[in-house]
């Protein structure tokens, strides 16, 4: 496996911005043994002239390091209603991981009149040489592992597939370990790490479509009592995952982005299986 950096760890709480300059994350993830960025519009996407992704893809080549995956305007990671939008017109997504030498975008379904859409800017994609990926999400429809299997039957493209995310499948009661893994696993094009513990009466909520309201607190990667991420990682290795693992907490409120980056893949790691720098 390979260590991706999210531009997440250092994003505002409004999942629209960044809290410190591109050039320091960049930074971040050489002095932390990183191999790619995972890049959102916080930090460029559709909204961003194509120089400037020029010139951010400059950075990241010169540094040694590539773009792992692009999630291109802002409503796909609010999760809003209008996280299906890109579907219907996938063209500027797809313009800006062409400009950043990225081969996968990730997109949102959360209706049925959504697969029909994806079908189509799958297609769209692939002419391209780019693949899109949903992540396994509360309120779309790869909230859990059977329904997202079905979906994913549906569109029927091989350039369509999923973000195993096991922090939200253990917010939805799903199981994210071993025989998770292995039902995705011909789907599978990315995987994300962040850590919830679950608490009736937590400060943090989402709302899921299985299960009503869950709570819970968000807590780094190495915290104990959220996700086994032992098991995650022997998860992955045992299905032969030789793919990018993405740093993808919220840490704003809990540290900042450069001990975030450092404790993060020093955990990380320690549990095994990652390829060297």
């Amino acid at each position: 496996m390979k260590l991706s950096l999210s531009v997440r760890v250092a994003e505002a709480l409004s999942k629209t911005s960044l809290n410190v300059p591109f050039g320091d994350i960049v930074e971040l993830a050489v002095a932390n043994g990183y191999q790619a960025l995972c890049m959102r519009a916080s930090a460029g996407g559709t909204q961003t002239p194509r120089d400037q992704l020029a010139a951010m893809r400059r950075q990241v080549e010169d540094a040694g390091l590539v773009v792992s995956m692009v999630t291109a305007d802002f409503d796909v990671p609010l999760n809003n209603e209008q996280g299906p939008m890109s579907l219907s017109d996938i063209g500027p997504s797809l313009d800006v991981a062409t400009a950043l030498g990225c081969d996968l975008i990730r997109v949102c379904l959360k209706r049925e009149t959504d697969i029909p859409l994806a079908q189509r800017a799958a297609d769209q994609a692939a002419a391209r040489g780019i693949r899109l990926a949903n992540q396994c999400h509360t309120t779309t429809l790869f909230e859990q592992i059977d329904r997202s299997l079905e979906v994913l039957d549906s569109i029927g493209r091989e350039n369509f597939g999923v973000i195993y995310e096991p922090a939200n499948l253990l917010l939805c009661g799903e199981d994210y370990g071993g025989a998770a893994l292995r039902q995705l696993q011909p789907f599978l094009m990315n995987a994300y790490v962040q850590n919830h513990r679950l608490d009736p009466t937590g400060p943090e909520s989402l709302e899921t479509w299985c299960l009503g309201e869950r709570r819970f607190h968000h807590i780094p990667l190495w915290e104990p009592g959220g996700v086994d991420f032992a098991q995650v990682v022997d998860s992955l290795r045992g299905i032969g995952y030789a793919g990018f693992l993405t740093v993808h907490q919220a840490f704003a409120h809990l540290m900042g982005p450069s001990e975030a980056a450092q404790r993060s893949a020093h955990y990380l790691r320690s549990l095994g299986g990652f390829e060297t720098v």
